[in-house]
C-alpha cells in the first residue's frame, strides 16, 4: 500500500470496516454470544487504533449485538430465536422494498448490464454442471459463478439509488455475505448442485425491472430471500406484509 493510499484511509472509513468485520464475526460465531470483547484486544485483532473500534463498539451496542455489562466489559449479546426471526423479516421486506426502488429507477444501461452479467453466469454453470457429471472439479468456476453474482446484487442495489435503504439491507442481514457464501459451498461440495438453482430467479427479476412492475419485482425477491432462509427462519409475517403492499 503506498503513502497516499494510507492517507486516504479516514477514520469514518477505518471504524466503518471495524464495524463490518466485528459484526460479520459475531454473525458468523466466531465471536459467539458471552464472548468477552475488549476495546484493545479488538484493535490489536484489527490492527486499527482504539478510535474505530470505539464507534464500531457504540454501532453495535445500539444494534443489540454487543452488551456493555460493566464500565469496561462488553459481551457478544445472546439472540432470542424470536429476536433472529424479527431480523430475518426485517431483512426480507428491506431487499424486497430494494427491488421496489430498483424498478422504478434503473437506467437502461444497468438493466442491459445485468442481463449481461447473467448471460455470463449463465454459461459458468452450464460449465460447472457438465464438469459436475463428468466429475470433474469445479471448485474454481464455482468461485467465479459467485463472484458474478454477486456483482448482480451488487448491481440492483446500485438500481435502487437509495444507499440508505441499501445500508439497511446490509446492517439487518441474519447472516454474513461471507457466511451464506461458505454455506453454499458446504452443500455444493456435498454433492448438491442444486444449490445453484436458486440462481435461474434473476431472469424473471431483470424482466419485472424491464417492465418497471415494482410489485412484481418485490414478490420475486422476498420470494428468493425467504427460499435462502428456508428451513432456519420462516417468516410469513413478511410474506403477508408484501401482499398487503402489493393491493394498496
Amino acid at each position: 500500500m503506498t503513502g497516499r493510499q494510507l492517507r486516504t484511509l479516514t477514520t469514518e472509513t477505518l471504524a466503518d470496516r471495524t464495524y463490518r468485520a466485528v459484526r460479520d464475526a459475531i454473525r458468523s460465531g466466531e465471536l459467539g454470544p458471552g464472548a468477552k470483547i475488549t476495546e484493545r484486544g479488538l484493535a490489536e485483532r484489527l490492527s486499527v487504533s482504539p478510535t474505530p473500534v470505539r464507534e464500531a463498539i457504540r454501532r453495535l451496542e445500539r444494534e443489540g449485538l454487543l452488551d456493555r455489562t460493566g464500565p469496561r466489559t462488553i459481551v457478544v449479546s445472546a439472540l432470542e430465536d424470536t429476536a433472529v426471526q424479527d431480523l430475518a423479516e426485517v431483512e426480507v421486506a428491506l431487499r424486497g422494498l430494494v427491488a421496489r426502488f430498483a424498478a422504478r429507477h434503473a437506467s437502461d444501461a444497468q438493466l442491459d448490464r445485468l442481463d449481461g452479467i447473467l448471460d455470463e453466469a449463465d454459461d459458468l454453470l452450464i460449465l460447472i454442471q457438465r464438469r459436475g457429471s463428468q466429475g470433474r472439479p469445479v471448485d474454481d468456476y464455482i468461485g467465479t459463478l459467485l463472484d458474478t453474482m454477486q456483482q448482480f446484487n451488487d448491481t440492483v442495489n446500485a438500481c435502487a439509488n437509495n444507499p440508505v435503504l441499501v445500508g439497511l439491507v446490509e446492517q439487518t442481514r441474519v447472516f454474513s455475505r461471507a457466511e451464506r457464501r461458505t454455506r453454499l459451498l458446504e452443500h455444493i461440495s456435498a454433492g448438491d448442485l442444486s444449490a445453484l438453482d436458486r440462481y435461474t430467479y434473476h431472469r424473471a427479476l431483470v424482466r419485472a425491472l424491464r417492465d418497471r412492475d415494482a410489485r412484481e419485482a418485490e414478490r420475486i425477491v422476498m420470494e428468493d430471500a425467504r427460499g435462502g432462509l428456508a428451513g432456519r427462519l420462516p417468516i410469513p409475517e413478511a410474506e403477508a406484509a408484501a401482499e398487503e403492499r402489493g393491493s394498496a
